[in-house]
């Protein structure tokens, strides 16, 4: 559906928050499921944990927007046309094999002198994930946070396919959309768009700076 430079206008903030809260969203479940899945495959020995790390290596090699016929079927099967829950949830699920192997080989390089210690000490399972590995695996979290907010936010391709609403739209197909009117193309809004869209990325680059940094672990089992 194209739109006039009016109701382009109109919408853009409303653009602009559908995008925000699907990106929020989807960074927040990509750390929760991410580290979880990673603490699983790093510390633990269970069947099917080979194969599940290829079946995740496979899956990196299948781009997402691959399957947009069969997820526009499933979305018109659940009923999902024009929900952003969908478009989370597929996000989320696409941000798990990559980032997966990424936090695996992270927590791998932590001593696991620090988890018998804990154990010694008492700790179980869920208080070394969260007391121990997650601070020290805060590097790679800002990583896989980082990617998990701005993939979704720069994502035409599969949002394109679920939303179809004008109200529903992210900003990317918001701002395509002001280009390809045939009767009144709004170059000059369009440009605005692409440099606001850029504001969210860089508050949360500055705000996980601080926790891009390199060898938290050296010392972790000296003293």
């Amino acid at each position: 559906m194209a739109l006039t430079k009016t109701s382009a206008t109109f919408y853009y903030f409303r653009w602009f928050a559908n995008s925000i809260k699907i990106s929020v969203a989807t960074m927040i479940l990509s750390v929760i499921f991410v580290s979880m899945t990673a603490y699983a495959f790093s510390r633990f020995k269970f069947v099917g944990r080979k194969n599940g790390l290829t079946v995740f290596l496979l899956l990196q090699m299948i781009p997402q927007f691959s399957a947009l016929i069969a997820i526009f079927v499933l979305a018109q099967m659940m009923g999902m046309v024009n929900s952003h829950l969908l478009l989370i949830l597929i996000y989320t699920g696409g941000q798990i094999p990559m980032s997966t192997y990424l936090m695996k080989g992270y927590f791998d390089s932590i001593p696991r002198d620090l988890d018998e210690s804990a154990r010694i000490d008492g700790a179980g399972n869920t208080r070394i994930f969260l007391k121990i590995l997650m601070p020290l695996a805060r590097p790679m979290l800002a990583v896989v946070a980082m990617n998990g907010f701005t993939g979704p936010l720069g994502d035409f391709a599969i949002s394109s396919v679920i939303l179809r609403n004008p109200k529903a739209y992210t900003l990317p197909i918001g701002l395509y959309n002001l280009i390809t009117d045939k009767m009144g193309a709004s170059y000059t809004t369009f440009a605005a768009g692409a440099i606001l869209i850029s504001v969210p990325v860089a508050i949360v680059f500055l705000m996980l700076q601080r926790n891009f940094v390199t060898g938290l672990t050296a010392g972790g089992t000296k003293g």
